[in-house]
């Protein structure tokens, strides 16, 4: 929906009737589905005509709800400026809880991003990076110190090691507890960015 519809009239009142509809949206995905914005409309008590005010897709919809949306950067106020591992243990701390604390939304979400006959699905929150942004940020002082393809590759592998997908296969496949699983992801996070900053980071085109 537009900004400007939530910034005119009844600002507090549009911005419960959103957060309604976003909270609705979050307990129907963590129960397996896919909410429509009429099924989001009916849990959250709120006429259609209403919900499609606020989101006018299903995508939108979904892209509100998911876990991570809110969320602009996982760094604290107070994170090191130039600590590179303790900046990405802090994102990667903060980034795997947030997954165990979502898990189901999470899982409705990976579900959605896999389905081959979605034809919105690369346009899912899952598929659109937000998380490399956080892992940017945490290594934005090693700018420089590696090559532009390096960093970037380090951020994507550091991401593959630390997301849903591997939660998933650490607990259901390896039979890995929870905290185990968040610990493995931080060691794996941390291992890679060491490697890389000895001198070996992930292979690239240009290698």
């Amino acid at each position: 929906m537009s900004t400007s519809y939530l910034e005119t009239g009844r600002t507090g009142q549009k911005q419960r009737t959103r957060q309604a509809l976003v909270a609705a949206a979050r307990q129907l995905i963590a129960a397996g589905t896919a909410p429509s914005v009429d099924a989001a409309a009916a849990a959250a008590g709120i006429a259609r005509a209403t919900a499609y005010r606020y989101f006018p897709t299903q995508l939108a919809l979904l892209g509100a709800a998911h876990p991570e949306t809110a969320a602009r950067s996982l760094l604290p106020d107070d994170a090191p400026a130039t600590d590179v591992p303790r900046r990405l243990d802090l994102v990667v701390t903060a980034f795997t809880q947030l997954i165990a604390d979502t898990e189901a939304q999470q899982r409705t979400m990976l579900r959605l991003s896999l389905e081959p006959t979605r034809t919105e699905a690369s346009d899912l929150p899952l598929r659109q990076g937000r998380a490399i942004g956080w892992i940017a940020e945490a290594l934005e002082p090693l700018r420089g110190q590696l090559r532009d393809a390096e960093l970037e590759r380090l951020i994507l592998a550091i991401r593959s090691a630390i997301g849903i997908e591997a939660r998933v296969w650490l607990t259901d496949v390896a039979g890995l507890s929870s905290q185990d699983a968040l610990d493995t992801m931080r060691w794996s996070a941390q291992s890679m960015l060491q490697a890389a900053m000895r001198g070996n980071p992930p292979p690239t085109n240009a290698d």
